[in-house]
């Protein structure tokens, strides 16, 4: 969580790319044609936008911004069967983590919309949206304060 939140500060996908979920990963995890090219042309695609939108809203201030936490419900998390969401295999999901953070001496918080985990370790597979109707980047739940992880089921 640390690489994604530098990559937010800094305005760099290429930072916050260790957090995100491995392409080969998504390659055994996917029951699609051309896995690496969704990967690549979707997933990465939103994850630079919604970096930059991150970084946006931090505004001229961002390099100042610090971590506190990343908030995660436990209670969450829940188990995705092969065959859902066209996937292959089965994984862990967490939705709705917090990203708590201090900026000009006032907590913030933005939600990660959706992580994975992959032999034991969480990674971010979608930051500001899961559904977009648009190309452009997302913010998840933006809050003054720490906000409050609420609880959606996603794929």
């Amino acid at each position: 969580m640390s690489l994604l939140w530098a990559g937010i500060v800094r305005d760099s996908p290429t930072t916050a790319l260790p957090a995100f979920f491995p392409r080969d990963a998504y390659i055994q995890l996917k029951a699609i044609g051309s896995a690496s090219s969704d990967w690549n042309g979707r997933l990465v695609h939103d994850y630079r936008l919604d970096i930059a939108a991150a970084h946006a809203l931090l505004g001229r201030g961002a390099s100042q911004a610090q971590l506190v936490k990343v908030d995660v419900p436990s209670s969450y998390g829940h188990w995705v069967a092969p065959g859902v969401c066209y996937n292959r295999v089965g994984y862990y999901e967490m939705p709705n983590a917090r990203v708590v953070y201090r900026d000009d001496g006032q907590v913030r918080s933005l939600g990660i919309a959706s992580m994975i985990s992959w032999r034991g370790v969480w990674y971010v597979v979608h930051l500001g949206a899961i559904l977009r109707s648009t190309d452009s980047g997302r913010v998840d739940d933006p809050e003054p304060g720490q906000g409050t992880p609420v609880y959606s089921g996603t794929c």
